[in-house]
């Protein structure tokens, strides 16, 4: 059985339709929060779901003429759609609203500039296909 693997270098961001660029690496994370719902006399412990959250990280080379990393300023709220196995026919993707809530630059005498953005997802992170 042939598995689906994918190179991270395949991956990439985009800001609306644009992708964003310089991407040194990107991350998002999904959660659902659980309610206990275990009664006296149960042996083993008991859950539901309960809501879901999300919440994800870019990381760049610094580019000020690059429109979508001008976009990803702290309190922005944008359209994030992150590709990781590239963007043609078929390939699959995550796609959702996000908040950013925080964009840091970082530079360093023997270092390009870098900028971390981290958002936070506002609603579904919804699986798709290009």
């Amino acid at each position: 059985m042939t598995m689906a693997i994918h190179k991270g270098s395949s991956g990439t961001v985009h800001v609306g339709s644009a992708a964003i660029a310089s991407i040194r690496s990107y991350a998002f994370d999904e959660q659902s929060e659980t309610i206990e719902t275990t009664t006296l006399g149960d042996v083993n412990k008991s859950y539901v779901s309960s809501v879901n959250s999300w919440s994800g990280s870019v990381d760049v080379y610094f580019d000020e003429t690059d429109t979508s990393q001008s976009a990803l300023t702290a309190g922005a709220e944008v359209t994030l759609k992150f590709y990781v196995e590239g963007t043609t026919s078929g390939d699959k993707y995550w796609t959702g609203n996000a908040i950013v809530t925080g964009f840091s630059v970082n530079a360093s005498n023997d270092s390009m500039v870098e900028s971390s953005i981290s958002v936070i997802g506002n609603g579904d992170l919804t699986l798709s296909t290009v």
